[in-house]
């Protein structure tokens, strides 16, 4: 996977190009928009202001009563799609919960005592612990050893029939 690192030309050069491809398309976009403005102006038949006043405020009664009614069906079709959201976002929590939630596997770390109290506590508290300071003192028990007398004396003794004879007597 070794990638070529592009030159900062070339890479200026696709930037540029980049960029005239979007302006192109954002010009193509406001001619359509204009079109469609059009279009629509002209479906629309034109006001007749001509008449009295009491004609005139007839047509404002009545338009007024189509931008209520048209109101009223944006604000019913809001409140249905934010109806339709939160059960959506209820069945999203139902599958998480049926699903249950996949804990990670966690990673071995090696923490002295200072140190996760210090995370866990956070800078706030300097409580440092001491477990060994915790734990009672408990003394050693000197074992008596026999002393260990000059061996060559102990073999000087057993030898010959004296020695020998002292071990079957002992015994």
């Amino acid at each position: 996977m070794s990638e070529k690192k592009m030159s900062s030309s070339r890479k200026h050069h696709l930037k540029s190009l980049m960029l005239q491809i979007a302006a192109t398309l954002i010009e193509e976009e406001k001619k359509q928009i204009k079109e469609e403005k059009a279009n629509f102006m002209a479906k629309i038949s034109a006001l007749d202001l001509s008449g009295d006043q009491a004609a005139l405020m007839e047509m404002l009664k009545k338009l007024s009563q189509t931008i209520d009614k048209v109101d009223e069906e944006r604000y019913d079709a809001e409140a249905k799609v934010k109806k339709t959201e939160k059960e959506i976002e209820d069945l999203k929590m139902k599958v998480i919960e049926v699903q249950g939630i996949k804990k990670p596997a966690l990673k071995k770390v090696r923490m002295s005592a200072d140190a996760m109290l210090a995370a866990l506590l956070g800078t706030k508290h300097k409580a440092s612990m001491d477990f060994r300071a915790n734990l009672k003192e408990v003394k050693k028990e000197v074992k008596e050893e026999e002393e260990v007398g000059d061996w060559r004396k102990n073999v000087d003794e057993q030898a010959g029939m004296d020695g020998r004879k002292k071990k079957f007597e002992s015994t």
